[in-house]
């Protein structure tokens, strides 16, 4: 009986072995007729960026990094479950996303804790932009943790390049607020910062976005609608904010992801001080004053706070 028993611990042992060394074996990708063996990763949390839309965008570290993982988190676990079944990886993802952050976020943190390895995907593109991987990699800085990000295709800057318009000094604004003020707010907020501004927007929402655009900083301003990037329809479609307005505005049903990329402002001239004034008086004769220093802005690309600003001491002079 007692041998029996040993031989009995003898083959689990062996077949736990077995299991392990299968295990070790499918931690690869395979590309094109090739399986390639993935190597063992550092214990980090490792920021993957997946394809925006053509899952040949990905990279080699990437389908090695997500193969190789002990953990693999991503937003929903099915769009990543494509790219896996892509590339053959046996990897089994689990979802952390805003909804449930902040029970997956902790889980996440104490694998790394115990030494495992944790690499995070987006649904398309990279992780941290415009998701709530911020979240996560913050609170893994803060624990001491070692943050590697494993660098690939980015809507923003894909559409940047594709866009013709200046790279030299860019700003990313994410996604415009939906209420139209708001919305007007923030681009008057923008309007002359010195630099291409991208914006991520929704089908839905471009043609009001362009509207107010073209209000708020001007319809001679150069941009361009980059839709379906790297997809089999992809779409740049670049002129004024004016000119895109009118088309989107008769464009009808719009589909796709999209990114609104607007070229930085004209440099003008800076008007004197005296005449600021005088048009800051004349504007405030027949306007609110923030309606009245955001027309200033407007016509003297001059930052609308600053004209603000301006105007309260102007009022107070001439009151007092």
């Amino acid at each position: 009986m007692i041998g029996a028993t040993r031989d009995w611990k003898a083959a689990l042992q062996k077949q736990q072995s077995a299991e392990v060394s299968e295990k070790e074996r499918q931690r690869g990708f395979r590309l094109h007729n090739a399986n390639i063996p993935a190597r063992p990763l550092e214990p980090c949390l490792y920021l993957v960026a997946t394809p925006i839309g053509n899952l040949g965008d990905i990279t080699l570290r990437a389908l090695e990094t997500i193969a190789a993982a002990d953990v693999l988190a991503c937003e929903d676990t099915r769009v990543t479950r494509v790219l896996l079944d892509r590339y053959g990886i046996v990897n089994r993802p689990i979802a952390y996303h805003e909804h449930n952050a902040a029970e997956a976020g902790p889980r996440l943190l104490a694998a790394l804790d115990g030494g495992k390895s944790v690499a995070l995907v987006s649904d398309a593109g990279t992780p941290l932009v415009s998701d709530p991987g911020y979240r996560l990699a913050q609170q893994a800085v803060e624990a001491g943790y070692r943050v590697v990000p494993v660098p690939g295709p980015s809507a923003p800057l894909a559409a940047l390049v594709g866009s013709g318009l200046p790279s030299d000094a860019f700003l990313f604004a994410g996604f415009l607020p939906g209420k139209d003020k708001a919305k007007r707010d923030r681009l008057a907020e923008l309007a002359n910062i010195p630099a291409t501004l991208i914006f991520f927007e929704s089908p839905h929402r471009i043609a009001a976005t362009l509207t107010a655009a073209a209000e708020v900083l001007g319809e001679d301003r150069r941009a361009a609608v980059c839709r379906e990037l790297t997809k089999a329809f992809e779409e740049f479609r670049r002129g004024t904010l004016g000119e895109l307005r009118t088309a989107y505005d008769e464009g009808g049903n719009v589909k796709g992801e999209i990114v609104l990329v607007v070229g930085p402002p004209e440099a003008r001239p800076q008007p004197e001080a005296a005449d600021i004034d005088a048009l800051l008086r004349a504007l405030a004769r027949d306007l609110p004053m923030g309606k009245a220093a955001t027309e200033a802005a407007h016509r003297t690309g001059l930052a609308r706070k600053a004209l603000y600003d301006r105007l309260l001491e102007l009022k107070d002079s001439d009151e007092g």
